[in-house]
């Protein structure tokens, strides 16, 4: 099939077929609908308690450590606020019209940094915030992508990732926050891979560093600031493995650090700075990934997660002894934003579960590095007056796919979504994006919403190159196997045949980004076992997504898909794409997009909808001129998901 790659402009201009298009506009005009009915009022009633949950993740303490700093909405966007207490209200800190991302505190002093892009095209700035005067001082240069701002631990410094040499090297930069004007390069990216800081050292001379080129491939070095001179400490060489750094251990002249490193898994590991020393395994008796940590600031002990078949679980380490032990009483769910109290006496977190919203928690510490004592919320976020005791709970499933392990079908895990009742129930497949991510059992009102206002079960699948489940599992979809992912949902669709609650002449599939992807590829192979589509900015073409992603990223996105300037390469990915298969999706499909995606470009999705109209498809559009890469924005998001209620419940719930 001839390759089709039209902008915006060159698709509303051409083709006879277009003129029957129904277009509408919402939001002052920002938010662009072709051929999306009218949103019925029941639809919008029945949903609106479910798009006024709101979250609160902690971000970080203040100065004195007597209040801790969230991001929260109370109006379009996430703001920061403090909080002075548990339960307490929330100051709102910030008011800008664009959401607030990263924020970091700086040490002995009240000032924050955090960063904030224009309208979702995730090209970031540093603002130097104070929050008694509420005035935010831009510190970058307004035109590159910048973000992952460290301090050092005079609270003078910053050390940043940043693009602004070229556009397009990502490199790590140090500036006096004082002195923005001064900032300058600290290391160059010299192959397109990704660089970022990870900890000054106690004297401020040198700089911890990862740097990352895929999902298994990384590596850290360390810095020396005064010579320029940069180290490499672990992987790299040509040995691929995951190797990230966490912090230095000052007492002892070493690092803590995660690697996968001789095993699946990635593990907490010290290793000394001194040349050709290799990581001692910390964690080798927990058979999963352990995600991150946290280390106080007088480095007598550590806090670290643990990804456990994808909840998480949270540890305390003695940093002296090498000990740690098992944080328990906490409530299943995901766990995020570790941070010591400046008197190193609490621990601030984010705790997320399937039946609560994200909110900001803080553990009581003992005296001694393993003690710990009283977790308090400090947050309770609004649900929109839902009762959330209602809420189903996801199960763990593992249903067959196509190949074997050891003999024996290989297990593909999910979590299942069942509604109240005997069924049979219309399905939601949801895939998840990345292609490097892991469906994980989080709160989502989404979900929730389908269920009990649509009444559909929703599955969520890890297939093949999801994380979380091994080194070897993640490898399963590179390059030239790009399609076997696509064959696990073919096998998830024989498991829904099997199950007498799900209704398998009943099934869409739903995704965003890496799974917007899947749901073309899904609806190129099993349309006849599909009602309805609905892909969120997701690649149509692999060799158009190469040649028009950002410059920024292309390079690390080429690991993971194959190189499109190799032949044989770029002919496989034509061949696999959905856009030139177009004529095999015979489904009706919702395209969701943001104009200024800096990663899968609008383009991907007007292709896609100008092929299925000139071939009479149905297809729903809608682009939001003031998003990126997914929809922030409350009042985009409100009308994107009430869209997807009324596709659903025209194209599956009442499908014959």
């Amino acid at each position: 099939m001839r390759k089709i790659c039209l902008g915006l402009a060159a698709v509303l201009a051409t083709a006879p077929a277009l003129a029957e298009v129904h277009r509408s506009v919402a939001n002052d005009g920002k938010l662009v609908m072709e051929d999306v009915p009218p949103i019925p009022a029941e639809i919008v009633n029945d949903l609106n308690r479910y798009q006024n949950v709101r979250s609160a993740a902690f971000r970080g303490w203040t100065d004195d450590g007597g209040g801790i700093f969230v991001a929260t909405r109370f109006g379009d966007v996430s703001q920061i606020h403090r909080v002075d207490m548990p339960g307490g209200a929330r100051y709102q800190l910030t008011f800008d019209s664009e959401p607030v991302g990263a924020v970091s505190r700086q040490p002995g002093g009240s000032k924050l940094v955090f960063s904030r892009d224009a309208g979702g095209n995730e090209f970031s700035q540093l603002f130097l915030f104070d929050p008694d005067s509420g005035e935010a001082t831009m510190l970058t240069d307004g035109e590159s992508r910048n973000g992952v701002a460290v301090w050092d631990r005079e609270g003078r410094r910053i050390a940043y990732q940043s693009t602004r040499r070229d556009g397009a090297a990502n490199d790590i930069w140090v500036m006096d926050a004082d002195e923005p004007g001064a900032a300058s390069i600290a290391l160059e990216s010299k192959d397109g891979s990704w660089w970022g800081p990870a900890e000054f050292s106690e004297s401020g001379r040198k700089l911890l560093v990862t740097n990352y080129v895929s999902v298994t491939d990384s590596s850290v070095h360390v810095v020396d600031l005064d010579s320029g001179d940069v180290t490499l400490l672990a992987g790299g060489n040509g040995t691929a493995s995951s190797n990230y750094a966490v912090a230095f251990d000052d007492a002892r002249d070493g690092y803590w650090l995660v690697t996968d490193q001789g095993g699946e898994f990635n593990r907490l590991a010290w290793q000394s700075l001194a040349g050709g020393a290799e990581p001692e395994i910390v964690t080798g008796d927990i058979p999963w990934n352990v995600e991150g940590g946290a280390i106080s600031h007088d480095r007598s002990r550590a806090a670290f997660t643990v990804n456990e078949n994808g909840s998480a679980s949270l540890y305390l380490l003695d940093t002296a002894s090498r000990k740690y032990r098992k944080v328990e009483g906490l409530p299943p769910g995901l766990i995020s934003g570790l941070e010591f109290s400046p008197d190193d006496r609490r621990l601030g977190m984010t705790l997320n579960t399937a039946t609560t919203p994200s909110d900001s928690f803080v553990l009581d510490l003992g005296p001694r590095p393993l003690e710990y004592g009283r977790l308090t919320r400090w947050t309770n976020s609004e649900v929109g007056g839902l009762d959330t005791s209602g809420f189903v709970t996801p199960e763990l499933i593992a249903y067959p796919t196509f190949d074997t392990v050891e003999g024996a079908p290989r297990e593909i895990p999910a979590w299942f979504y069942k509604p109240p009742g005997a069924g049979p129930f219309p399905v939601v497949v949801s895939i998840h994006g990345g292609p490097e991510a892991q469906a994980r059992p989080s709160f989502s009102s989404t979900y929730q919403m389908w269920i009990q206002k649509l009444g559909v079960a929703v599955v969520v699948p890890n297939v093949r190159g999801s994380t979380g489940y091994g080194r070897s599992y993640t490898l399963l979809d590179n390059g030239y196997r790009r399609e076997d992912s696509v064959r696990d949902i073919g096998a998830l669709l024989d498991w829904i045949e099997t199950r007498p609650e799900l209704d398998q002449d009943r099934v869409a599939v739903f995704g965003g980004s890496y799974g917007g992807y899947m749901v073309l590829a899904s609806a190129v192979h099993y349309s006849d076992r599909l009602r309805a589509a609905v892909n969120i900015v997701g690649i149509s073409n692999f060799v158009t997504f190469l040649e028009n992603t950002q410059d920024y990223r292309r390079d690390l996105r080429r690991v993971e898909y194959g190189d499109e300037r190799d032949p044989a390469m770029r002919a496989h990915l034509e061949a696999i794409s959905p856009l030139n298969n177009v004529d095999r999706i015979r489904v009706p499909m919702f395209i969701v997009q943001g104009e200024n995606d800096p990663r899968v470009p609008v383009t991907e999705a007007t292709q896609m909808v100008a092929a299925l109209r000139e071939q009479g498809s149905s297809v729903w559009y809608m682009n939001a001129l003031n998003e990126g890469h997914g929809y922030r924005r409350k009042e985009n998001r409100d009308v994107y998901q009430q869209a997807t209620a009324l596709f659903f419940r025209e194209h599956l719930v009442g499908a014959d």
